[in-house]
């Protein structure tokens, strides 16, 4: 060995000296005071610190913000070591492995002092083409909680969503000055008239040529609470038969505050309620940023204060029931989605997803608590459908009264479809006239048979994985969270869908429905995950570099050019739905795209909780809820853009099945 090498090695023998070589982590310096480093002593050639598995860092060449990261990244416990990062790692050694190295040369050993400086140094901006990746809406949240006032991201985000949908009521609406109809705005009123002022067994029947009462009767109750405020305020607004077509400026005001009132009361605590439980485990900041996403949904914000209608109450419950799976009541879910679906039909599109969790549940639960269960999921939703349309049930009203409702409810008569609606029947209707080759009652079961194939997938892989969890877990008692549980957002997306492509007497508006379910994922994911590009289109860059480019921008084009041609070019006189036509033919394919989308996704999330294997292994897991120690499927969780190698950041119940790393 060359003298010059052994010049830098302790002596051998006994330690005589007070010197020593000094082994210190990257966390003991961090909490070393600046002035206690002594810059003024002279350190022996002996004293060169060994800096032994630091804490990992991210590099601040290339460095992205924390919302930014990725979920392995996020959920990273203060202190935890990384499989990268196991070997000792030396000041000396050429490879640079956390960022307060960079700075510093690879040839010379760096002081303590240098260490902490260069630590506490603020990290760089990111590039500007990072910068201008980022939305308005995080930049927001993160400077609210960098000046200290994260206290106010909540009020100040419900205020400005209450201002939008005040300033989007301003707008003309459903109907306006156009007789003798006038449109949804008319119908909604023109129910709160009927209610106030008919016995109950008379709403379903009375004058349906003019806008007949056709929800279920949760509807009506609402209705009828309305009809008594205006006619408190002012009786002329809500007269029988006399107010129809009313637009004084007045009763607008109070029709659109109708609207923005009972949105605050049963939606918005309901999407807070889902940042709060299915995102408990993630930073403040990413709950926030996620009600902003929520709370700014463009498509309902237009349909419900922009064109008029009540849809949020329905999604708010419906959402309210999602929550309560999500924190184990069971009973409490089944009781907000009945109430869903007493406010409007609709809500069936997200029944086969429901009631596939609850059975799938019930499985997974086995006997005998299985059993209970589904017996308790009977009762009360039993109960709370016969409360619902007691009004309608002896001794209220005779037996037959019944058939009124559901006879409105269900509209068989009308036929396959009306208006020009982006779902498979209208697509395919422009070449093949489905209503010259079979009968309204044919097409019905057909549509029947085709939806239920559209939702099969999803309700197979719930029993698939809930059966094979049950037989993971033999002799022990169930924990109280499924781990079919993050199966549901994407069963959601998948029977709504189905319903909408496939359904009988769809209507435009019932994209509301998938879109809530995409909505929450969205919510939900990092700004990288694939899931914003169904949803975005301003993520060309994105969309371009993951081999979507192409594909996306013939979407973007060929809307952009119809509605070019609708403003120009006026529609020829045979075909006066040209340009709807078209429409329908641009946006059905997309949709039936997000529909194998979502199939494909819940096979995925499946297959990585052991639900399409032969075999799954186990692990005692701690409850981020109830905090008991439970056992669990051990499996890594596929996200949105697994495909092309990204993450999701986990929901909550996520999380809990992650794998441990090699």
């Amino acid at each position: 060995m060359e003298a010059e090498e052994l010049s830098v090695l302790p002596p051998d023998g006994p330690r005589k000296s007070p010197h020593r070589v000094r082994t210190i982590s990257v966390n003991s310096m961090r909490s070393i005071p600046a002035g206690s480093l002594m810059p003024g002593r002279s350190h022996s050639e002996y004293e060169r610190p060994e800096i032994l598995a630091p804490t990992p860092r991210q590099a601040v060449a290339g460095s992205r913000h924390l919302l930014e990261n990725s979920a392995q990244w996020v959920h990273t416990l203060p202190g935890s070591h990384s499989p990268e990062s196991s070997r000792a790692v030396s000041p000396m050694s050429p490879g640079r492995r956390f960022s307060s190295l960079s700075s510093h040369s690879a040839r010379f050993p760096a002081s303590l002092s240098s260490l902490q400086e260069a630590d506490d140094a603020p990290n760089p901006k990111p590039p500007p083409e990072r910068e201008a990746e980022l939305a308005m809406a995080r930049r927001w949240v993160r400077w609210m909680h960098k000046r200290g006032v994260k206290a106010w991201v909540v009020p100040c985000a419900l205020l400005a969503a209450t201002c939008v949908k005040v300033c989007v009521g301003l707008g003309s609406y459903s109907g306006e000055r156009t007789p003798p109809m006038f449109g949804d705005y008319e119908a909604q009123r023109h129910w709160m008239e009927l209610t106030i002022h008919l016995p109950i067994r008379r709403w379903y029947t009375y004058d349906s040529q003019y806008w007949g009462l056709d929800y279920p009767p949760l509807t009506a109750y609402v209705s009828w609470l309305c009809g008594i405020v205006g006619h408190w305020l002012e009786p002329s607004w809500v007269a029988l038969e006399t107010s129809r077509g009313i637009e004084t400026e007045a009763s607008k005001v109070f029709m659109r505050s109708t609207v923005v009132a009972l949105d605050a009361v049963i939606y918005v605590p309901a999407l807070l309620m889902f940042t709060r439980v299915w995102q408990v485990s993630r930073s403040k900041r990413t709950q926030n940023l996620a009600l902003l996403t929520l709370l700014f949904q463009p498509a309902l914000l237009l349909v419900d204060f922009g064109h008029f209608q009540y849809n949020s109450v329905m999604l708010g419950f419906a959402l309210f029931a999602v929550n309560f799976f999500a924190l184990g009541q069971d009973l409490a879910g089944a009781v907000c989605f009945v109430l869903s679906l007493g406010f409007k039909q609709m809500a069936l599109y997200y029944a086969p997803a429901i009631g596939g969790y609850l059975l799938a549940k019930c499985l997974y639960l086995g006997f005998p608590n299985g059993g209970k269960l589904f017996l308790r999921l009977a009762l009360v939703t039993s109960l709370t459908f016969l409360v619902l349309f007691l009004p309608f049930l002896p001794p209220f009203a005779p037996i037959s009264a019944i058939l009124d409702p559901i006879s409105r409810i269900f509209p068989f008569g009308r036929g396959l479809f009306e208006d020009k609606v982006a779902n498979f029947w209208c697509a395919s209707n422009v070449v093949f006239k489905w209503r010259n080759w079979a009968s309204s009652a044919a097409l019905v079961k057909l549509s029947a048979a085709l939806t239920a194939l559209g939702f099969l997938p999803t309700v197979l892989v719930f029993f698939r994985v809930a059966w094979q969890a049950q037989l993971a877990r033999p002799g022990e008692s169930p924990p109280r969270h499924t781990p079919i549980l993050p199966l549901l957002p994407y069963a959601l997306l998948n029977s709504s869908m189905s319903f909408f492509l496939f359904s009988f007497q769809v209507h435009e508006k019932t994209i509301l429905l998938p879109l809530l379910p995409i909505t929450l994922l969205l919510s939900s994911a990092p700004m990288d995950s694939t899931v914003f590009g169904w949803g975005l289109s301003s993520m060309w860059p994105l969309l371009k570099r993951e081999g979507l480019g192409l594909l996306s921008l013939a979407v973007y084009v060929a809307g952009l050019g119809l509605h070019a041609l609708e403003l120009i070019i006026s529609p020829p006189a045979r075909y006066p739905d040209l340009f709807a036509v078209l429409n329908v033919l641009i946006s059905t394919p997309v949709f039936g795209l997000v529909w194998l989308w979502s199939i494909k996704c819940g096979v995925e999330v499946s297959w990585a909780l052991g639900g399409l294997g032969g075999a799954t292994s186990r692990q005692t897991r701690i409850s981020v809820v109830d905090g008991d120690e439970k056992p669990a499927v051990k499996s890594q969780l596929v996200s949105i853009g697994a495909a092309h190698g990204r993450r999701r950041a986990p929901f909550e119940f996520e999380q809990e099945l992650s794998t441990d790393q090699t």
